[in-house]
């Protein structure tokens, strides 16, 4: 019996020791996480944003984030097509190390077939042109469509003016939309 009770004292004392020790490295692994943290800049945080909303599994066309960081605080604007995806964005962006805290200001769509229908009607107008072939064979295509209540934005970026003229033309007369707003930027070189 006494060498039962020694064995299980043992026992004990192995599961305490461990369980410290766990306890200890834990503690210093969340430190050091909050060391390296700290030393972020928002131009870096800023970066990670960019490349966890384009990671978004349900980040499409459809959709426009744009980010601001300040102090570690990003705000989130733009508009989104589903209400799920207003929240999703938030949680994605909350999880990067470095983010203190997350102001969500984007506008989610109305629910509508008759936008849905418009905005089907304007990437198959754009994307399917041969001109643009370049841009739709991209995993994330640069050039998205914004249709709230019938009217149109095309938001992102091409390579030149005249990509920008034509996107927009070829929304113009292939999409009964009510109004087509071009807010399309041409990428800078160098």
């Amino acid at each position: 019996m006494f060498t039962r009770v020694k064995t299980l004292s043992n026992v004990l004392c192995l599961v305490v020791l461990c369980m410290t020790l766990s306890a200890t490295a834990m503690a210093s692994d969340h430190v050091s996480k909050g060391f390296t943290v700290s030393h972020k800049t928002d131009n870096q945080l800023a970066e990670e944003v960019a490349h966890a909303i384009r990671m978004y599994p349900r980040y499409d066309i459809f959709d426009w984030v744009e980010g601001t960081v300040q102090n570690g605080v990003v705000t989130l604007t733009g508009a989104v097509r589903e209400p799920f995806r207003k929240g999703d964005y938030e949680k994605v962006v909350a999880e990067i190390p470095g983010v203190k805290r997350v102001d969500n200001e984007l506008r989610v769509l109305p629910l509508s077939t008759f936008d849905d229908q418009i905005r089907w009607a304007a990437s198959r107008a754009i994307y399917r042109d041969p001109m643009f072939t370049a841009y739709a064979i991209q995993a994330n295509p640069p050039i998205h469509i914004i249709v709230e209540n019938g009217k149109v934005t095309l938001k992102g970026v091409v390579a030149n003016p005249m990509d920008k003229q034509v996107a927009e033309a070829k929304v113009r007369t292939n999409v009964m939309a009510f109004d087509v707003t071009n807010d399309l930027q041409v990428e800078e070189l160098g």
